[in-house]
């Protein structure tokens, strides 16, 4: 079993910034992949950033370069900086831990942009 503890969510203005964090606990496997996904309301959930153990990202065409994706793997820690943000990005966000087969979710924190 993994366990994911999100936190830095909350509400922004328009154009601002907020930096979210995961932390892993638990099983935790060898060349994993750790990410960010999102929900919003009436939406699907979608990717919005992973990155491997070895360091490399995967991005959403629409988030890329307004959101950049870090990961300690000492610490089994990812994190998602996100700035510039618009009311579209509203969403509730989920961390997610990959490793072979297994997939696993964090419990989301929400993310409000709104003036």
């Amino acid at each position: 079993q993994v366990q994911l503890v999100e936190s830095g969510g909350g509400l922004v203005q328009p154009g601002g910034s907020l930096r979210l964090s995961c932390a892993a606990s638990g099983s935790i496997g060898s060349r994993n992949a750790m990410g960010w996904y999102r929900q919003a309301p009436g939406k699907q959930r979608e990717l919005v950033a992973s990155m491997t153990t070895g360091g490399r990202p995967n991005y959403s065409d629409s988030m890329k370069g307004r959101f950049t994706i870090s990961r300690d793997n000492a610490k089994n820690t990812v994190d998602l900086q996100m700035n510039n943000l618009e009311p579209e990005d509203t969403a509730v966000y989920y961390c997610h831990y990959a490793w072979g087969f297994l997939s696993y979710w964090g419990q989301g924190t929400q993310v409000t942009v709104s003036s």
